[in-house]
C-alpha cells in the first residue's frame, strides 16, 4: 500500500511539472544601436584618442586628420582675393578727366548757341560744339560701362573665392572626428599615425545604455502584443542565473520569417514568426549578443 502512495505521489509531481507554466513567452539576444564612424578626409591621423571599451560622449573629439594642406589652400585663396580687391577700379578717378572735358564742351556749346542766336557766329560752330558734347557723353558712358563690367567681374571672382574658402573650412572641420552619439567603443580599426582615406572606417560605437532584445513570437502571440506595451526582460547568465529588466515593446516586424534555429518559441511547431524589439535601460550588465527571455 505504501508503494502505491509513493507511485501516486510521483505521478502527481510529474503531472504538475508537465503543466507548469513556461516562465517566458519568447527568447532572443540583446542588441544595441551600433554606429561606424568613417573618415571624411584623407590624410595622416595626427591624433586618435579612443580605446576599446571606453565610454565617450556625444560631440567628443576622437581624432584629427592632418589639416596642413587645407590651411595652406585657404591662405592662398585669401591672397588671391586681396589681388582681386586691389584690381577694382576707382571709377570716380578714372572718369574724372572725361567728365571735366564734357563740362567744358557743354559750356562751349551754350556759348556758341548764344552767339549763333545773336548772329555773331555761324551755325556750323554750334553744330561742331554739339557734336563734341555728344562724343564726350558717349565716351563717358562707354568708360562707365567698361568699369562697371570690370568691377562686376572682380566681384564675381571674389565671391567665387569666398565660396572656395567656405568649402575648405568645411573640409577643415571634417578633419576633426567627433562622436555622433554617446556610446561605448566596440572596435578600433586604425591607430594614430596611420594614413586614412575618405570613407575608411575608424571605429565602431554602440549605445549600450539603451539596449533592446530582439525576440521572435508566433502569430498567435502577436495578436496580444503592441508597440508601447510593457514586458519583463531577463538576461540569462547561464546556470539558472538571470537578471530582470523592465522593458517596452519598441518595434514589431511587419513581415514574418522562418524561425531562426537559435530561437525557441512558445510553439515549437511554428515555422513562421515575427521579430519584435523590447527596449530596456541597461545598468551595465546586459551585453551585446547575450541570450535573454521575454515575458509579455
Amino acid at each position: 500500500m505504501k508503494r502505491i502512495f509513493i507511485l501516486a505521489g510521483t505521478a502527481l509531481m510529474l503531472c504538475a511539472c508537465g503543466n507548469k507554466e513556461k516562465e517566458y513567452d519568447a527568447t532572443g539576444t540583446f542588441e544595441a544601436t551600433e554606429v561606424t564612424v568613417f573618415a571624411e578626409q584623407s590624410g595622416a591621423l595626427l591624433t586618435f584618442n579612443a580605446s576599446e571599451g571606453e565610454i565617450i560622449s556625444l560631440g567628443q573629439e576622437i581624432g584629427v586628420v592632418d589639416t596642413t594642406q587645407l590651411w595652406l589652400k585657404i591662405q592662398q585663396l585669401g591672397a588671391s582675393k586681396r589681388v582681386f580687391q586691389s584690381q577694382k577700379p576707382d571709377m570716380a578717378k578714372q572718369v574724372a578727366a572725361t567728365r571735366q572735358q564734357l563740362v567744358k564742351a557743354q559750356q562751349e556749346q551754350r556759348r556758341y548757341k548764344e552767339l549763333v542766336a545773336d548772329g555773331a557766329a555761324p551755325s556750323k560752330m554750334l553744330d561742331d560744339a554739339t557734336s563734341q558734347v555728344q562724343v564726350l557723353q558717349r565716351q563717358l558712358e562707354a568708360q562707365v560701362s567698361a568699369l562697371n563690367t570690370q568691377t562686376s567681374t572682380l566681384n564675381s571672382q571674389m565671391a567665387a573665392t569666398d565660396v572656395q574658402v567656405r568649402q575648405l573650412y568645411d573640409q577643415l572641420a571634417k578633419c576633426h572626428v567627433y562622436a555622433p552619439i554617446s556610446a561605448t567603443v566596440l572596435e578600433k580599426y586604425v591607430e594614430r599615425g596611420e594614413f586614412v582615406t575618405t570613407g575608411k572606417p575608424l571605429l565602431k560605437l554602440a549605445d549600450t545604455d539603451n539596449m533592446f532584445i530582439r525576440a521572435y513570437v508566433t502569430s498567435a502571440q502577436l495578436k496580444g502584443i503592441k508597440v508601447g506595451q510593457k514586458a519583463k526582460v531577463f538576461a540569462d547568465y547561464g546556470d539558472g542565473q538571470k537578471k530582470e529588466y523592465e522593458g517596452v515593446v519598441s518595434w514589431i516586424s511587419s513581415r514574418s520569417e522562418f524561425t531562426p534555429k537559435t530561437i525557441l518559441t512558445d510553439d515549437d511547431r511554428a515555422d513562421l514568426v515575427y521579430a519584435v524589439k523590447i527596449a530596456i535601460k541597461n545598468d551595465g550588465y546586459a551585453k551585446i549578443g547575450m541570450y535573454g527571455e521575454v515575458k509579455f
